[in-house]
């Protein structure tokens, strides 16, 4: 087990008012895909708030191909989907933009995916449910987290953060479209010398969902919403 003290990225701690403690590397192990084969390894971060009083714990895996310093290597933040990556819910596209960062990974032949445990936005898999009997109801993700008492995203990305600064990695091709991921990694001095859209082909299900991330969100797009699926 590996193990990184206080100070691994300073920037980033203050952008989002958490201050490291500790990284652990908690397991590496082999592990095969249909797409290529990876290394899984498994972190833990301890952080404590600016006032030194709430310590809280997060999670999150690192899944490796190639060599990730020889050239800028191709990086995907994503959040744990419980519903659309294990279920296969049409209700959001993370299932299917998984799927495009670790084949993607596997055809550049180098790249690391950061599948970090932040479900919901990071409001939790139960909160999250309560919020798609409010979009049944009309809402959108947006009203739906306000309407629960939640902020619009909980998320932050510190733990991805820290982990690619623990493995030396400084420059990346980003695959995202979402803004406060770039903000995250630019802020903490890694530099993003390309970003790659984590488009993929959106359903008639998630077509407001989609939407609503563009246009209230800011991610960002290539293409109009109305590329779905027939």
């Amino acid at each position: 087990m590996k193990t990184s003290t206080r100070g691994s990225a300073p920037s980033i701690a203050k952008e989002i008012r958490l201050s490291l403690i500790e990284l652990k590397q908690i397991a590496q192990v082999k592990f095969p895909t249909r797409w290529t084969d990876f290394h899984l390894l498994a972190f833990e971060g301890t952080y404590t708030s600016p006032d030194n009083k709430e310590k809280c714990v997060q999670t999150a895996l690192a899944l490796i191909a190639g060599n990730l310093y020889r050239d800028a290597p191709v990086v995907r933040i994503h959040s744990q989907c419980a519903t659309g990556d294990v279920f296969h819910s049409l209700r959001c596209d993370c299932h299917d933009q998984l799927h495009l960062a670790l084949r993607t990974i596997a055809e550049l032949g180098t790249g690391i995916l950061l599948y970090e445990h932040q479900e919901g936005r990071g409001i939790g898999l139960m909160e999250k449910l309560k919020a798609y009997e409010l979009h049944d109801q009309g809402l959108d993700t947006i009203e739906a987290n306000l309407r629960l008492g939640h902020a619009i995203d909980h998320r932050d990305y510190q733990l991805p953060v820290d982990i690619l600064c623990s493995l030396n990695i400084r420059r990346v091709r980003l695959m995202t479209n979402n803004p406060e991921k770039i903000r995250a990694l630019t802020s903490s001095g890694i530099h993003i010398v390309e970003r790659l859209n984590a488009e993929v082909p959106i359903d008639p299900h998630c077509e407001d969902y989609v939407t609503i991330k563009r246009e209230k969100l800011g991610h960002l797009s290539t293409q109009p919403p109305a590329s779905v699926i027939n």
